[in-house]
């Protein structure tokens, strides 16, 4: 698949701060970001978006073929974000996503492009503005998405992949996030912690 094998050379590029792991606790929850789905870019923080059950992150982008579709090779994985945002509210999960690609400002990872972004396809969860990459730096984020669900007690619970296939929804045969969130509202265990986070790599300044 060749998006796929994009993935492989865009890592180890440079070092980079280690992922954190299972068990891990919400980093920088109070860290102050941009949400660029209001009008006024109003700043929130991790914390207040999680709710009483528990908190998904996604690192996202507005640029990366694995988010948003390489023509009709791939659909990207940004065109089920409503769907996803959707069933984590109705798991009581809050839910954001966070663009932290700095090197790319210019190059349509800006705040504006964010927030146009976010009109276009309707956003209904924040989407947040990670200045300088300090939150990817903590999360140890690699890659555009790369996921992390957090429980009621701000615990690492999941992380990795939204689902198995990024070319195609209607292909997908295991969907993980979504197991994950499930079981995790129902106080069950979840079969399948981590996965292989695939995209392109986050853009930071060397």
């Amino acid at each position: 698949m060749t998006i796929l094998a994009l993935a492989a050379g865009v890592a180890g590029a440079q070092k980079l701060p280690a992922t954190i792991e299972l068990g891990a606790s919400l980093p920088m929850p109070q860290l102050e970001l941009a949400d660029a789905t209001r009008d006024d870019d109003a700043a929130m923080t991790l914390a207040s978006a999680a709710t009483a059950r528990g908190l998904v992150v996604i690192f996202t982008s507005n640029t990366c073929p694995f988010v948003v579709g390489n023509g009709p090779k791939s659909e990207g994985w940004e065109g089920r974000y409503r769907d996803l945002t959707a069933f984590a509210k109705r798991c009581n999960v809050g839910i954001v996503y966070v663009n932290s690609n700095e090197a790319k400002r210019s190059e349509g990872e800006s705040m504006e492009a964010m927030r146009q972004r976010a009109k276009k396809y309707k956003y209904q969860a924040p989407y947040l503005f990670d200045e300088g990459h300090k939150l990817a730096d903590a999360f140890g984020a690699r890659t555009t998405p790369h996921v992390f669900l957090f429980d009621a007690t701000q615990t690492l619970v999941y992380l990795g992949a939204i689902d198995d296939n990024v070319d195609s929804a209607k292909m997908v045969k295991k969907a993980w996030l979504k197991d994950a969130l499930t079981a995790m509202s129902g106080n069950q265990a979840i079969k399948v912690p981590q996965t292989k986070n695939l995209g392109c790599s986050i853009k930071r300044v060397q």
